[in-house]
């Protein structure tokens, strides 16, 4: 069946529907580049003014689904379980929940992507590893996973093609905050990944994409709709994202934290979430179990080890820290009120951590430690944070930032819980 794309930009431009035909045309035309990017920037900025309804959002998902392939884990003896975050500061969970939850019998096929901005990617992190690859072959994937139950690495250029381009097309014309979009795309991805059940992080807060708690929660009850309508099962947390999580953040200093937690010890708030959606995982395939005993007993460490073995890299290996450092310290005494999770995601950036543009470089070595939480109460001079970076202009740029990242106060602020709400399952 034939269209016309500009009847379609019209259409949705004035507030009416797009039947399943049109949607399905208009996506697979794009895909095979018979659409320019102009015309579909225009589809795109008119979904993000007038939405897609539910009908509209399922067939655009399906459509961005069976645009490439889809991995086939059904051969598997395990059962399947993904994770996936919005992004934020700090945040190392896929690290640690992979393998952890993999020591329960389970497997977790964990499809990433680099950082662009102020979120670290998890891909990024691992690179820090000597040796450790990225890309991996389907069948590899399948094998990993049946023998050891983790595998964290690039998802193949084949999976959700359809993404991969409305992606890049989202992010240089303003039309990135659309719920629909956002939404199709991080589920396009998971579908197509071929897991049974699904746990979302959303993220919500000064260093997450998503700035309030109503709009995550629409996110959220979004993906879930999504989910339920593939047969993944789904659950969302909604989870703060106002400080960074943990101490670290940047590429080795977060792997480095990472492998603390997975070895017993490591920051309260990261190994509270750990288990927390390490217990939501294995509760939505069937497994009871307190995951905190793997942490404590070493299970969760050897299957990582095992994991990144098995990727070519040194599991053992010491981790390239920048040589350059410095710290930020308190110009007087009182309460931290305030430790910005975009602030110190900016600065982990400028130290050279993120990149500007995909094609850039990032330092494996570079990072932020924020050595207080907010709550903590600290003497004037007492250190902040530690900087890390490959050389000294990286290292004033990061300080700059970083040197507005906290607010000092003569009462404590109110605590905050990690996990803020649920839906799903």
């Amino acid at each position: 069946m034939s269209h016309s794309f500009v009847d379609l930009i019209i259409a949705k431009r004035d507030g009416h529907s797009l039947d399943d035909g049109a949607i399905t045309w208009a996506l697979e035309q794009y895909v095979a580049g018979h659409v320019p990017d102009e015309q579909m920037s225009a589809l795109l900025m008119a979904i993000l003014f007038r939405g897609l309804n539910d009908q509209e959002l399922g067939t655009w998902t399906d459509a961005m689904v069976r645009s490439g392939e889809r991995l086939d884990l059904r051969q598997l003896r395990r059962p399947t379980v993904d994770k996936h975050s919005t992004g934020g500061v700090g945040d190392k969970l896929s690290l640690i929940i992979t393998p952890l939850v993999a020591a329960f019998g389970a497997a977790v096929p964990k499809l990433s992507g680099r950082g662009l901005g102020h979120t670290g990617g998890t891909i990024d992190k691992l690179d820090a590893i000597p040796g450790w690859r990225a890309s991996m072959s389907n069948e590899a994937i399948v094998a990993q996973l049946e023998n050891i139950g983790a595998v964290i690495c690039a998802a193949g250029a084949n999976l959700a093609p359809a993404d991969k381009k409305l992606y890049a097309l989202r992010d240089v014309t303003g039309t990135v905050e659309s719920i629909p979009l956002i939404a199709s795309s991080i589920m396009s991805k998971k579908i197509a990944g071929g897991t049974n059940a699904l746990v979302l992080d959303v993220k919500v807060g000064r260093g997450a994409f998503m700035k309030d708690l109503d709009t995550a929660r629409r996110l959220a009850e979004t993906m879930v709709a999504l989910g339920s309508r593939y047969g993944v099962a789904t659950v969302a947390h909604i989870t703060s994202m106002d400080q960074p999580l943990g101490r670290a953040s940047g590429n080795a200093l977060e792997v480095i934290e990472a492998v603390e937690v997975l070895r017993g010890g490591g920051p309260a708030d990261v190994r509270e979430l750990s288990v927390a959606f390490a217990t939501t995982m294995l509760s939505l395939v069937g497994i009871s179990a307190d995951p905190a005993t793997a942490l404590d007993d070493g299970r969760a460490y050897e299957v990582f080890c095992a994991m990144i073995a098995a990727q070519g890299g040194d599991p053992e290996a010491k981790l390239p820290i920048g040589e350059q450092r410095d710290v930020v310290t308190a110009p007087r005494a009182g309460y931290v009120t305030r430790v910005d999770a975009l602030e110190v995601g900016v600065a982990t950036w400028r130290l050279g951590a993120g990149r500007a543009r995909k094609e850039d470089d990032v330092s494996p070595g570079a990072g932020t430690i924020c050595l207080v939480r907010e709550g903590d109460y600290v003497e004037e001079g007492q250190a902040l944070f530690e900087l890390f970076a490959d050389d000294e202009p990286h290292l004033l740029r990061g300080r700059g930032v970083l040197e507005k990242a906290f607010v000092l106060g003569d009462q404590p602020p109110l605590p905050q819980a990690l996990i803020l709400d649920t839906l799903g399952a």
